[in-house]
C-alpha cells in the first residue's frame, strides 16, 4: 500500500513485492520462460503480459483520521480547559494493487492492510474505468482481503499451483508502485516457505528478489506462463527501500482464504487439539529418524478430535492428503486454513513405521483462541483440561501453539506452558486471560508452570 500522506510511517511496512530486473542478452530465453520473439527477433514477455495485465487493478482507499496527531488533543480535559473544539477528522488517501480472480463474480484479491479501515474503496481497471468496490471480507492473519466490483467485460487471471514452484523459477510482478500506475518487473523465486518474520500470523511466504516500492501491495506475482502464484504483500528492508528481498502470499493460501471469505465473510479456522513443535536434530536423533522432514506432535488434548482419531504425542507428521509437511509452521498453516468439517488424512511416523490416520477438522470454540494485537500476539490458548487440572492441582490456561518470531515467542513463552495468573490475578479460563488484557497493559507478569516447575515470565 502506498500512503499519500508521507508522514505516516506505514509506508515502509506496507510496501509490497515488485520483482528484481533480469537482464536479457542476445542469448535465448530459458526454456521454462516460454517467451516469444518480437518482430525484431529479440526475446519478449509482451504476449503473456498482454493477456495478464488487464486482470491487475489499482486500488484507491479513503480512510478517516483525526486532524491532529498530538495525543493531548484526544484528552477531553485538555480540550475543555483550553476551550478547544471537538477534533475534526480528515480524509487520508492511500493506494495499492489488486488482482481480478473471478470475472463473472467480480472478485478482486488484495491485501488486508491495503483496505483496512477504508471508508471508500475504488478500483481502477487497466482500461481506465473506475469502479466502487465492496469489501466482502478480510483476514489480518494472512493479510488477504476480498473485494467485489460490479462491472462487465472483466478479465480474470488464471490461478496457478504455488506448491509446484521451485527456487530459481522466473516470476513477474505487476502492481501500482508509488501510485504511478500499472508497472511490470521481473525476477526469480529466491526462497520458499519463509516464516518467522512476524509480518503475518500465518506465514508461508514466497521470497523473490524484488524491486520494492510502496503501492505494489496486493499486486500479482505471476509465473511466466501467465498464472497467478502469489499476492505481493511485504518487504524486508531496514529503510523501506529495495534491498532485493520481498515476499508474496502463495496462491494456494490466498485461494483458500478467498473461498472462506466468499462463503462466510471471515475465515473460520479449524483445530485438531494438538500441540506442535519443530523437529530439532536432538529430537530426530532420539526418535531415530533418518531425516528431519515433518512436524512433531508434542501433546494431544484429551477428548479432542486428534485424540479420538488416534494421534499421539511423539508422532511426526510428514504429510497431509499426500502433500509433504516440512515443518511446524507448515502444519499449523494447513490445519488453521482448512475449512471446518473437512476430513483429512495425516501420514505420521511412529516408531519404526508409518501410519495414515484420517481426522476431521473441528471448529474452534470459545475455550481456544488467539489474542492478536495484544502482548500475547502469536500464541494460541485453551482452557486447561480436567486431567491437567488434576495433574498440576490448579486451573489455568494452556499455550497450544506459538508462531515463530511472534511477540509471544520473543517473550520466552513456550507451547505447553500452563499460565495460572496474570499480574497477580488467578486465571481459570481463556475468558479470564482476555479480561486481563482488556485494558491493554504495557507489561504483563505471567505466573506459569513449565515441566512441573513454577516460573515467572514478564511480557512487555
Amino acid at each position: 500500500m502506498f500512503d499519500l500522506a508521507p508522514s505516516l510511517r506505514a509506508i515502509a511496512m506496507s510496501a509490497a513485492v515488485a520483482a528484481g530486473a533480469v537482464l536479457f542478452t542476445t542469448s535465448p530465453l530459458p526454456a521454462q520462460m516460454g517467451g516469444a520473439n518480437s518482430s525484431s527477433g529479440l526475446p519478449t514477455l509482451a504476449p503473456m503480459l498482454e493477456q495478464v495485465t488487464p486482470a491487475v487493478v489499482n486500488i484507491a482507499v479513503v480512510s478517516r483520521t483525526p486532524a491532529q496527531d498530538n495525543p493531548l488533543y484526544s484528552d477531553p480535559n485538555f480540550r475543555k480547559f483550553f476551550n478547544l473544539p471537538e477534533q475534526q477528522q480528515r480524509a487520508r488517501m492511500s493506494a495499492g494493487s489488486g488482482v481480478i480472480v473471478d470475472a463473472d463474480k467480480g472478485y478482486v484479491l488484495t491485501n488486508h492492510h491495503v483496505v483496512d479501515g477504508g471508508s471508500k474503496i475504488t478500483v481502477t481497471l487497466k482500461d481506465g474505468r473506475q469502479i466502487p468496490a465492496k469489501l466482502i471480507g478480510s483476514d489480518k492473519e494472512t493479510d488477504i482481503a476480498l473485494l467485489h466490483i460490479g462491472a462487465e467485460n472483466l478479465t480474470a487471471i488464471s490461478v496457478g499451483d504455488s506448491d509446484a514452484l521451485k527456487v530459481g523459477d522466473y516470476v513477474v510482478a505487476i502492481g501500482n508502485p508509488f501510485g504511478l500506475g500499472q508497472t511490470v518487473t521481473s525476477g526469480i523465486v529466491s526462497a520458499l516457505g519463509r516464516s518467522g518474520l512476524n509480518i503475518e500470523g500465518y506465514e508461508d511466504f514466497i521470497q523473490t528478489d524484488a524491486s520494492i516500492n510502496p503501492g505494489n501491495s496486493g499486486g500479482a506475482l505471476v509465473s511466466l506462463d501467465g498464472k497467478l502464484i502469489g499476492i505481493n504483500t511485504a518487504i524486508l528492508s531496514p529503510a523501506g527501500a529495495n534491498v532485493g528481498i520481498g515476499f508474496a502470499v502463495p496462491s494456494d493460501m490466498a485461494l483458500s482464504v478467498m473461498n472462506q471469505l466468499a462463503a462466510h465473510g471471515e475465515v473460520r479456522r479449524g483445530r485438531l487439539g494438538i500441540g506442535i513443535q519443530e523437529l530439532t536434530p536432538d529430537v530426530a536423533e532420539a526418535l531415530k529418524l533418518a531425516d528431519m522432514r515433518g512436524a512433531l506432535i508434542a501433546s494431544v488434548e484429551p477428548g479432542s478430535v486428534a485424540a479420538k482419531a488416534g494421534l499421539r504425542a511423539g508422532d511426526v507428521v510428514i504429510a497431509i492428503d499426500d502433500r509433504p509437511v516440512h515443518g511446524a509452521t507448515a502444519l499449523r498453516n494447513r490445519i488453521g486454513l482448512t475449512p471446518v468439517g473437512t476430513k483429512i488424512t495425516m501420514k505420521v511416523k511412529r516408531g519404526d513405521g508409518e501410519r495414515v490416520i484420517p481426522v476431521t477438522i473441528a471448529a474452534e470454540d470459545q475455550s481456544s483462541a488467539n489474542l492478536s494485537e495484544t502482548l500475547l500476539d502469536g500464541a494460541r490458548f485453551r482452557d486447561a483440561s480436567l486431567e491437567e487440572v488434576r495433574q498440576f492441582g490448579i486451573p489455568g490456561v494452556v499455550i497450544e501453539d506459538i508462531a515463530s518470531g511472534s511477540k509471544a515467542a520473543r517473550s520466552g513463552l513456550q507451547p505447553g506452558d500452563l499460565i495460572v495468573a496474570a499480574n497477580r490475578s488467578p486465571l481459570s479460563s481463556v475468558a479470564d486471560l482476555r479480561k486481563a488484557l482488556a485494558d491493554k497493559p504495557e507489561i504483563l507478569a505471567l505466573e506459569l508452570i513449565r515441566d512441573g516447575n513454577p516460573l515467572l515470565v514478564v511480557v512487555r
